[in-house]
């Protein structure tokens, strides 16, 4: 497996003393769409401006596609597109002169065609020839993809890409997104639509309180590191007496309405569903409904930043 990213022991702590990474060692696969996760405050957006040459780490190391990324950043950066959450860009230029002014400064030729596609794929050909800061926030937002992608990176980094921008056009832009990843552009992923990630990234980290808290693949993740519940519904609430509960400790009972909700556990792939049903069953006898209910990412990173914190 070829490598695009990878981070090893990257410490930063800055002048405050607040410590923002701390040792933090994270892979990310060549092709990949990788997905970096945490709540406000975690990390995540230094670890990004170190990779973006914006901030300095107080020590560890970054190689960039085999390169050293900061004793090679000329190299690394003309491989490098970075979508930052800041408006990066001169507000007096028209976007096309930007895509322009912008290839220069990743060392290359204009490619007007590619400027011109990526204006009519983020959908800012009509107001290619506006000043910049006549665009609206969400146009704003797609600009900073264009310029990112001026160059032909084999890395892109999407640092909270759609904030501000609506639904119908971010499905578009993920729809492009997952073009440019099909065709081998290593994608690497922020942001707070967990259910987004989840259906666009095939690889995922969670970070908090500048610590790595797991890394390996979505299915992964969810497959092991995920919970099932069995979900039985009755005609009436039930209760769950000291008896009861002393019999299902097992599977930590709980009710919702007029459900109960058993905790099942998974080994080699199977849970123990059956034990868990039969054991419903001889304390509640039949249900009118019988369900599986898999935690998907969100449930997933919330329990474990939660672990995290606790």
């Amino acid at each position: 497996m070829s490598i695009a990213l990878a981070v090893k022991q990257l410490t930063k702590t800055y002048s405050n003393g607040k410590k923002a990474l701390e040792g933090v060692d994270l892979t990310v696969p060549e092709g990949s769409f990788f997905a970096l996760l945490g709540p406000n405050g975690a990390g995540k957006s230094t670890l990004i401006n170190i990779l973006a040459d914006t901030v300095k780490p107080s020590a560890g190391e970054v190689s960039f596609l085999g390169h050293d990324l900061f004793t090679e950043r000329k190299w690394c950066k003309q491989r490098l597109g970075v979508v930052p959450q800041e408006i990066a860009f001169d507000p007096f230029f028209a976007p096309r002169d930007i895509l322009k002014i912008m290839s220069g400064m990743f060392g290359v030729k204009p490619d007007m065609k590619w400027i011109d596609e990526l204006l009519e794929r983020l959908e800012l050909s009509e107001h290619a020839k506006k000043n910049a800061r006549q665009l609206s926030g969400g146009m704003r937002r797609r600009l900073l993809v264009a310029q990112a992608l001026v160059h032909k990176p084999k890395v892109v980094i999407l640092d909270e890409p759609t904030a501000g921008v609506d639904v119908e056009l971010r499905k578009r832009l993920w729809g492009f997104m997952r073009e440019l990843n099909a065709n081998g552009t290593t994608i690497l992923l922020t942001t707070h639509y967990l259910e987004e990630a989840e259906e666009l990234c095939d690889h995922v980290a969670i970070i908090n309180q500048g610590k790595l808290l797991t890394s390996q693949s979505m299915k992964g993740l969810l497959d092991n590191v995920g919970s099932s519940s069995l979900v039985l519904e009755y005609a009436e609430p039930k209760t769950i007496s000291d008896d009861i509960k002393n019999k299902l400790a097992d599977f930590c009972p709980r009710t919702q309405e007029n459900k109960v909700i058993l905790s099942l556990k998974k080994c080699d792939g199977h849970t123990n569903f059956n034990d868990a049903y039969q054991a419903a069953l001889a304390c509640w006898g039949e249900a009118i409904s019988v369900n599986i209910q898999d935690e998907d990412l969100e449930d997933v990173f919330l329990r474990i930043t939660h672990e995290n914190q606790s």
